[in-house]
């Protein structure tokens, strides 16, 4: 592990919150990465974090000569568990506070998490239990945070260039005193609705807290940022994910309501999701509220400029969610309990764009344009530059080589996939094809007798002309069905999936450095 010095910690603790995107990324290189979320790394807290896992997944990929380390959103989770649902569009998910790295910098002591109780299986996240177990300790690291001489400044200057901390930690402060209730169902509408008064009233109230949720936020970023650093050191890039929409239980819409399709009370009017798909018949009803764009566009799209900016404090690159939603978007009526009676409405995303643009300049971003994607997105797409995503299970469906998603079809500019979180994995998906379509897909493929079909489907992505080609772990791992992310439009049982310790061999390492290499994605860093 690279060990840091002295003066590069302090630069970083102090700075690290100052924006400096790189202009010199390059999206047509061959290069491959592997897809798993920080929740996915194995360890003894119950769910990855970042701490020494994390790190040794960083070595594995640079002896797999992987240039990409593909995550999932940082963000909070809220009801569900998806990181897709969150508190804020920008604070950090405090269960990857890693705490043999607090514990190293002296805030807790082994005693303090030994012997917890963080879940029965080690193999999937109980994020009940998680909730539960992992907040004392945490606590106890705040306090021993507080009592540090160093500890004030250091909050100070994060403070000082975390704008947006305040209103999360007072947001999350009081959710905590209605007993963790949707803001909607905040049993005080005057602090619902930020009356001044009130306000004054739960900051004083609530101090002690709204001073736990800004340190555990600065233990966040502390961590994740070094960590990101140590990546960077090591020439492996952080691919991260900004989801498209806001929960309606968010720091946002309590502060912002002007930016979304809210009523006075800050229930949305609309909702998103999408039409009926292959996922479900009633399509999928996400329920984040719609964006107000008319009033996004009267401040040239401040927010979001904010938004990308911190998103690149985070990440090398950045993956935005559903992109098709800048052009055209699924609004359906707020009280309604599925997808089907929506409509399609229109989004600035050509302004949007130009603006991010201008204000600052050629990003290295990543378009989802999977699902519905029709002419105007097309062009959306075409217009900003940025690559899309191919994924190889949707194309092998159509039996008529005419998908877009087959590689026959791809072009450059693109990023490749077997599948991705939303997606089976490939051994599951494989099992429920029909007799016809596996004999299609072997066929296409050239699948030989000797060759799993995990082996095979890598095989095609790497081969392609696409510049990126991501991998699954669970699918380098030749994982079963039950190691499947998520499931789209269900609550329960999704997110879960943890690699053990012990499961990365060396015949995995063999076969992944002669993909890479055999296919010229190998880094050179």
């Amino acid at each position: 592990m690279l060990l840091f010095s002295i003066d590069l910690r302090k630069r970083l603790r102090y700075n690290f919150f100052i924006v400096t995107i790189d202009k010199e990324y390059i999206m047509n290189n061959r290069a491959s990465g592997i897809l798993m979320h920080i929740s996915s790394l194995p360890g003894d807290f119950g769910i990855g974090t970042f701490g020494k896992s994390a790190y040794d997944f960083i070595d594995f990929l640079r002896e797999c000569k992987q240039t990409y380390w593909q995550i999932l959103p940082l963000s909070t989770t809220s009801f569900g568990d998806s990181p897709y649902q969150s508190f804020s569009a920008i604070a950090g998910n405090t269960h990857f506070i890693d705490f043999d790295l607090l514990l190293k910098t002296g805030y807790l002591e082994k005693e303090d998490f030994q012997g917890i109780n963080f879940g029965a299986n080690p193999q999937s996240v109980d994020y009940a239990q998680i909730f539960k177990s992992r907040r004392p300790i945490l606590e106890k690291a705040v306090q021993n945070f507080l009592v540090n001489p160093d500890g004030k400044n250091e909050l100070e200057a994060f403070e000082k260039n975390a704008t947006w901390l305040s209103d999360f930690a007072e947001f999350m402060a009081i959710k905590e005193y209605f007993g963790n209730k949707a803001l909607q169902e905040w049993d005080d509408l005057s602090i619902v609705k930020r009356e001044a008064a009130a306000l004054e009233a739960y900051r004083a109230k609530l101090a002690d807290k709204i001073l736990y949720h800004k340190v555990c936020q600065y233990f966040f970023y502390q961590q994740w940022l070094e960590l990101k650093l140590y990546a960077n050191a090591n020439g492996i890039q952080i691919i991260g994910d900004m989801p498209i929409y806001i929960s309606a239980d968010s720091v946002e819409v309590w502060t912002m309501p002007e930016l979304f399709k809210v009523d006075a009370d800050k229930k949305p009017l609309y909702i998103a999701g999408v039409p009926a798909d292959g996922f479900s018949e009633d399509g999928q009803l996400w329920g984040n509220p719609i964006y107000n764009w008319e009033n996004h566009q009267k401040t040239g799209f401040a927010w979001w400029i904010e938004r990308i900016k911190e998103s690149f404090k985070l990440y090398d690159k950045v993956r935005i969610d559903h992109f098709k939603g800048f052009s055209d978007f699924w609004e359906i009526p707020g009280g309604d309990t599925t997808a089907k009676n929506g409509r399609w409405s229109s989004a600035p995303g050509f302004d949007l764009f130009a603006t991010v643009r201008e204000e600052l300049g050629e990003l290295p971003i990543i378009a989802e344009n999977l699902g519905y994607v029709d002419e105007r997105a097309e062009k959306l797409l075409a217009a900003t530059g940025f690559p899309g995503m191919k994924i190889l299970e949707f194309g092998l469906y159509d039996q008529t080589s005419q998908s877009l998603d087959l590689p026959h079809r791809y072009h450059k500019n693109c990023v490749v996939y077997t599948g991705t979180h939303d997606n089976e994995v490939v051994n599951g998906w494989y099992e429920n094809l029909t007799v016809k379509q596996a004999r299609f897909v072997d066929s296409y493929i050239h699948r030989s007798t000797e060759e799993t079909i995990t082996k095979a489907m890598l095989r095609t992505i790497f081969a392609s002309v696409g510049d990126i080609a991501i991998l699954c772990m669970q699918d380098l791992l030749d994982k079963d069905a039950d190691s499947r992310m998520n499931m789209p439009n269900t609550v329960g049982g999704n997110w879960q999936w943890r690699m053990l310790s012990d499961e990365i061999k060396d015949s995995h390492k063999e076969y992944l450095i002669h993909l890479t290499e055999l296919y010229g994605r190998a880094n050179k860093n």
